[in-house]
């Protein structure tokens, strides 16, 4: 997929960079232009377009956001402002729907504007899970470069830095839930409900920056519309602690997490805190199949549901399993302390498992 970054990150966080001297090919590369003056063309670029184009938000029920069936299958779909025409319509940057963020990367401070047309109901997708997801990449001009539009078809995408989005399509990302539940409407389709429905719009320099792909020239920014499905809470070293509590400077950047100090991120460290036993031995694992009730969880919400309610302090949402039965199973990770100094165990070294 286009959208997949350009420049892999491998897992362990080194970058093999193939340089060429000089005179291999007989030419000099081009240097890549100042960041912080390319952004500066785009996001000029980004609020003409958002001042000179509108959306049909008027065939979304934004009084029901939740109730009414028909915002389940909406698509946004852009219009070029003309006078006479459809002017009484709100541009895009006057709509209230359209929120911004402030993205730091390389020295740059990116202000990333995104459409918030229904935020989801469902659950939070982390900087570094996976997510299925329906989208849409295309340009300012309209062209569409990229595109995986089938709720049915399998758009599993990595959310995070390795191999993964782009970094403006990311921090679009997460600011989207999940959907609540789904239909199977017994013809090979599935018709999802209150899930995310949303729109961002990526300076190039948290896009493919330099680097051209067929259609799209270096520098372009993006435009991303997407419908965000289902999640997938990702655990790198299968450590049974989610990848996205292993950023433990809330940095969004799991690579520069290292408890021991052995030069392997936590996020791929099966001992984290270098006492020479496994993490996966110094938590504690839980499962549910039924609610206080002995009520046997009948759905994923159920299950979830169960969790936000009941859950531990201490204790961190890890998978739902279907049993196959018309039964869920909830699966989760207890935080232990077992000295009560506040450092969980799987992070001090001070600490022995039984």
């Amino acid at each position: 997929m286009n959208l997949r970054k350009l420049t892999l990150s491998l897992l362990l966080g080194f970058v093999i960079l193939a340089g060429c001297n000089d005179d291999d090919d007989g030419f000099d590369a081009i240097p890549d232009r100042p960041r912080g003056e390319v952004y500066e063309e785009d996001i000029a670029e980004i609020e003409e377009f958002l001042r000179t184009h509108t959306y049909n938000y008027e065939d979304f029920d934004f009084e029901n956001l939740y109730t009414n069936p028909s915002n389940d299958t909406f698509e946004v779909v852009f219009d070029t402002i003309i006078e006479g025409v459809n002017d009484d319509k709100d541009p895009l940057m006057d709509r209230p729907e359209l929120l911004y963020k402030i993205v730091e990367d390389r020295g740059v401070d990116y202000k990333l504007y995104y459409l918030n047309v229904r935020q989801g109901d469902g659950n939070v997708v982390h900087f570094c899970d996976q997510a299925f997801v329906t989208y849409e990449g295309g340009l300012t001009t309209g062209y569409v470069f990229d595109s995986a539009v089938s709720p049915s078809g399998f758009n599993l995408i990595t959310v995070g830095s390795e191999a993964g989005v782009v970094t403006g399509f990311q921090q679009g990302l997460i600011e989207f839930k999940t959907s609540t539940n789904y239909t199977d409407n017994g013809n090979g389709t599935i018709s999802y409900h209150n899930h995310g429905i949303g729109v961002v719009f990526i300076p190039s320099g948290l896009g493919y920056f330099s680097q051209p792909l067929v259609g799209v020239a270096s520098y372009s920014p993006l435009i991303f519309k997407f419908n965000v499905f289902e999640r997938v809470i990702r655990d790198h070293d299968n450590d049974n602690i989610p990848s996205y509590l292993e950023d433990l400077n809330g940095d969004s950047d799991v690579f520069d997490d290292d408890t021991d100090g052995d030069f392997g991120p936590d996020f791929i460290d099966n001992d984290d805190d270098g006492d020479g036993y496994f993490t996966a031995d110094e938590i504690e694992l839980a499962s549910y199949t039924e609610d206080e009730t002995m009520t046997p969880f009948m759905s994923k919400e159920d299950a979830q549901n169960y969790f936000d309610t009941n859950a531990l302090p201490n204790e961190i949402f890890k998978s739902i399993d279907d049993n196959n039965d018309g039964t869920f199973t909830l699966n989760t990770v207890i935080i232990t302390d077992s000295d009560g100094d506040g450092t969980p165990d799987y992070l001090d070294k001070n600490t022995i498992p039984e």
